[in-house]
């Protein structure tokens, strides 16, 4: 009674688990069953439950022949296992596997189907009973397809650790084993699709992009991390919508009013097919067209997208897609599908029914669920072309290779390998448990699981740990996180000129192994925008900047939306887009349009330039003036004019000039370190040498006349030897200032970058302005000193020194360079050296012309007065002026001493000077007699005074004649050597020293 009890109740629950869960199936018995979920339809009718009596099923709807492809591979797969003479051996693999209608609420329900039967096969019913209904434990699931719906299967099998191995669920966020530890899949997860997304887009140099995502764990994560990878890229999006196949139309309109309104043509959509069909099919409604569309795998190539009615909108698309994969016998397979011979497949009644829009005589499609899988199919997701309410009746003699559906399009098979690639790894990890040895297993103490009686935790294990080569030949083994790593195809959408359908073009692709920026590959030739055009789509928020600019940011806008600022001078772009502009080097310099970098323009004081060779010219005249004035002097060095300007002083002054004009020449040229050393040296101690002759050569003179009678003593202080030393001490001052400069900070050459941008300038740096201003500065010292003295010596004998020449001499010297200082403070770059060169050439020629050129248009035009009487008599007449005014002031003071004693009349001096007072000579000569008398006999000089004029007379003869004239004249005159001024008498002295 006991055993029948227990059978009893085993049978009720094998019953009622059978029949637990969706009605529509595909099932068969085995010694492993292997859950399937497929989404064979693509949603679910919408149904107010309002509770006023039992809830029923949702309905589903909207046929899915791909869906039944895929469901397809996974029977193929597991009967091509269980003729397989090596894989699993004696051992059958059974499977149940159910619709998801694409979703959650379907897929749980099968989900459940699939726990309750383990629960039960955990009870180890059979030890009471020995029942052929036994249905075993669902060891592994295959599936779901979307990612929201394989969260919400892998959070309940995971409680049971039932493997789940998912064959489209891409979603990364499946890749957290701490949440989802029984999950794994063949497809690579969207972390790599979201990288090769932003790849493209910066491939095509696209920064403006919208965004759109279903509202679900595949959308949501998957454009997550594209933001992020767009945001590394600098690319900006414009609007980023989520949408669901269950979005009201309000909703969808708000979603389509953004997309017309943005300036973004490329849009990035992480969608599946069916939630992305309703907002495609609004576009179209309105027409919108001229967008990119970057799809992700999940609806890259699906059949409720892909369709050419939609083409004019979505022609642009491109896409990813998995890696396509061979499956032999496959295509025979799916040509093999009856309802009749497919009896454990309940789907292949409804495949056949949708395929050729009839209905089977022994089940009734006058019902509404054939008037709603008619409505899909003109939807464009069956196959049918009638609109009628009632199908007519299938004879089941039709051909499924006459009718073209997405399930016959079995030319890239990437799906539907992953499903065959999920049951062989199932598949392997069985084998690997049948062929484990004992003691190398991977359970406790290397124990191994039982496969007549394995658990789904222990195939799970070996999932785990899972390495196997597919029939590609390709290593298959699982990551850390339960991942397959796989390269995408990359497709483009074209409409195919024999049968206006769709297909996809395969443009490149993306392969996840290589390194970073070589992963991807575009064949540009075979890509067409908008179904026709070869021209790239521009979808960038402002135009590229061209080179020469950069992008300047605009204030409350993205930074991908900027205005083309110009480069600034100095700065240069050589490429479209530049966030910024690159520095040129220090010698180089933008060019116009600052698109390269161009050599700085080199500027000096250069020889072959107009204003360097003016200067040249200058500087070669003033030598050439001042050689001519020293040969001239040199000729008639024995004439009065030279012997009376001090003829070794003026060699050595002539001299001193040759040097400062040939100093100028330092200054034009490019400056050389040795040029900058030499040409401030060269200057000043030319200057020095010229001052300190002209200084020596006049106090001399001064001196001579404002001395006593000479001695022996002044003629040898007087001489040439202290007339040298004194100008070799003053050059010496400017020496010890040169040395001391060119050791401390010597001048160089100096390239000037700052004074203009463009322009290098080659100067010197004169190493310490204060060494330049002490040589300028002594230099000018000498120079006040010399103009004091030759100011001092002004009514000095014009003939014997120049003394009103060199004063103006010395102003020229003062004004030049009293107007160099803030000039050459003021100016830069090459005119500095310019305004020195005009300040050198400009008081040369002034000391030379002042000083020489007088003398050198005596000697050469005026003959007749270089000579010694000319000399002497300009000599003596000086020294009687000097004598008169002594005279007459001593008259004055006798004269007012002789008024103070009463009235008394006092006799003036005797003296040799004849005095006439109101009246003239009585017996005038003619004026040619009286010119020849005295240049016969000497010359006369006329001295006005307040009180009368005093002729001076002095007769110059022979010698012997001289000499009988002065006894004469002593005898004569009877003067009194206290009477007479002691000037006269130093005169006298003076003459036989010229």
């Amino acid at each position: 009674m006991t055993l029948y009890s227990c059978c009893l109740i085993l049978l009720l629950f094998t019953w009622n688990t059978a029949a637990y869960g969706p009605n529509q199936r595909a099932q068969k018995k085995g010694d492993i069953i292997l859950g399937g979920l497929f989404p064979i339809h693509f949603g679910v009718a919408a149904k107010d439950q309002d509770l006023k009596s039992r809830p029923e099923s949702v309905e589903c709807i909207r046929y899915n022949f791909r869906g039944f492809r895929w469901l397809q591979a996974m029977i193929f797969a597991i009967e091509e296992i269980n003729s397989s003479p090596t894989l699993l051996p004696n051992m059958t693999l059974g499977y149940r596997i159910f619709d998801t209608c694409n979703t959650v609420s379907k897929a749980l329900e099968a989900t459940l189907s699939f726990v309750a039967q383990n629960k039960i096969d955990s009870l180890n019913l059979d030890e009471f009973c020995n029942c052929s209904e036994h249905i075993p434990s669902t060891i592994a699931v295959v599936g779901a397809t979307g990612s929201g719906i394989s969260t919400a299967v892998a959070n309940l099998l995971g409680l049971f650790y039932i493997p789940q191995v998912s064959y489209a669920s891409s979603s990364r966020l499946l890749s957290n084993k701490n949440q989802f530890k029984s999950f794994l899949r063949t497809i690579p997860n969207d972390e790599h699709q979201a990288t090769a997304m932003a790849d493209i887009i910066e491939y095509f140099r696209w920064n403006w992009v919208g965004t759109i995502a279903a509202d679900d764990d595949y959308g949501r994560p998957g454009i997550e991390k594209f933001r992020e990878e767009a945001e590394e890229r600098d690319i900006c999006i414009d609007f980023s919508e989520l949408i669901s196949q269950y979005s009201d139309e309000e909703e969808i309109q708000q979603v389509v009013e953004v997309i017309q309104n943005s300036t973004a043509r490329v849009i990035v959509v992480f969608s599946s097919g069916p939630d992305l069909e309703p907002l495609i099919k609004e576009i179209v409604r309105r027409n919108i067209t001229g967008k990119i569309w970057l799809a992700s795998e999940a609806w890259a190539s699906s059949s409720l997208i892909a369709m050419p009615e939609f083409f004019r909108v979505i022609g642009s698309t491109i896409g990813f897609a998995l890696k396509a994969g061979q499956i032999p016998g496959f295509r025979e397979f799916l040509q093999k599908v009856h309802p009749k011979k497919s009896t454990n497949n309940g789907f292949a009644k409804e495949f056949w029914e949708e395929t050729f829009n009839c209905y089977l005589p022994d089940g009734s499609k006058n019902s509404p669920t054939s008037t709603s899988f008619h409505k899909g199919h003109e939807e464009g997701l069956g196959a049918g072309n009638g609109t009628a309410a009632f199908r007519p009746p299938c004879t089941g003699d039709e051909n499924i290779t006459s009718v073209e559906t997405p399930y016959m399009d079995y030319t890239h098979l990437r799906i539907s390998y992953n499903v065959y690639l999920a049951v062989y790894s199932i598949a392997h990890a069985l084998q690997d448990i049948y062929t484990c040895t004992p003691g190398k297993g991977l359970f406790t103490n290397g124990s191994c699981a039982d496969i007549k009686k394995v658990e789904a935790w222990q195939v799970l294990k070996h999932l785990r740990h899972l390495n196997f080569t597919n029939n590609m030949g390709e290593q298959v083994d699982f990551d850390e996180f339960g991942d397959l790593v796989g390269n995408y195809s990359i497709i483009n959408w074209h409409l195919s000129p024999e049968d206006g359908s769709v297909v996809f073009e395969e443009v490149g692709h993306y392969n996840v192994y290589a390194k970073k920026g070589e992963r991807l590959f575009i064949n540009e030739n075979k890509i067409l925008w908008s179904g026709f055009s070869k021209e790239v789509p521009f979808s960038n928020c402002s135009r590229d900047c061209l080179p020469g600019t950069r992008k300047g940011i605009i204030e409350g806008e993205p930074t991908c939306c900027f205005e083309c600022v110009d480069c600034p001078d100095g700065e240069y772009s050589d490429e479209t887009d530049a966030s910024a502009c690159d520095k040129c080097p220090e010698d180089y310099w933008s060019n116009e349009n600052h698109t390269s970098c161009i050599p700085k323009q080199i500027e000096f004081l250069s020889w072959t330039e107009p204003f360097g060779i003016a200067l040249t010219l200058f500087a070669v005249l003033g030598i050439f003036l001042t050689s001519f004035v020293l040969g001239v002097f040199t000729k008639f060095r024995n004439t009065p004019i030279v012997k009376a300007t001090n003829r070794e002083l003026s060699y050595l002054l002539l001299f001193s000039l040759l040097c400062c004009f040939s100093s100028s020449l330092f200054f034009i040229g490019e400056p050389q370190n040795w040029t900058c050393r030499l040409r401030q040296p060269a200057f000043g101690i030319s200057f020095v040498l010229c001052i300190s002759c002209i200084l020596v050569k006049t106090n001399r003179v001064l001196l001579v006349f404002e001395a006593k009678i000479p001695t022996s003593l002044h003629r040898k202080w007087w001489g040439l030897n202290l007339q040298f030393l004194l100008v070799f001490l003053c050059t010496f001052v400017q020496i010890v200032i040169c040395v001391i400069w060119l050791y401390t900070a010597p001048p160089s050459s100096y390239r000037n970058h700052e004074l203009e941008d463009e322009i290098i300038f080659i100067t010197c740096h004169e190493g310490s302005l204060m060494a330049l201003g002490f040589l300028i500065g002594y230099t000018c010292l000498l120079a006040a000193i010399c103009f004091f003295f030759a100011f001092k010596s002004r009514k000095l004998p014009e003939n014997f020194n120049e003394a009103k020449f060199i004063t103006f001499s010395m102003l020229i010297f003062f004004i030049v360079w009293i107007s160099f200082i803030p000039a050459y403070a003021s100016t830069y770059g090459k005119f500095v050296s310019a305004v020195e060169v005009i300040a050198i050439l400009a008081a040369s020629f002034g000391l030379l012309a002042c000083i020489f050129f007088n003398k050198v248009y005596i000697i050469l035009f005026k003959p007749s007065r270089n000579t010694i009487e000319e000399v002497r008599c300009s000599t003596a007449a000086h020294a009687f002026k000097v004598a008169a005014r002594a005279t007459l002031r001593r008259s004055n003071v006798s004269r007012k001493r002789s008024n103070s004693l009463g009235g008394s009349t006092g006799s003036t001096p005797s003296s040799s000077i004849s005095s006439k007072s109101n009246h003239e000579d009585p017996f005038p000569l003619p004026a040619s007699a009286e010119r020849q008398r005295q240049q016969q006999r000497g010359c006369k000089q006329k001295v006005s005074f307040g009180s009368g004029t005093v002729t001076l007379s002095l007769s110059f003869e022979e010698p012997q004649k001289n000499a009988m004239a002065n006894r004469n004249a002593k005898h004569r005159n009877s003067l009194e050597a206290q009477n007479s001024d002691d000037s006269l008498m130093r005169h006298r002295a003076l003459l036989p020293l010229q």
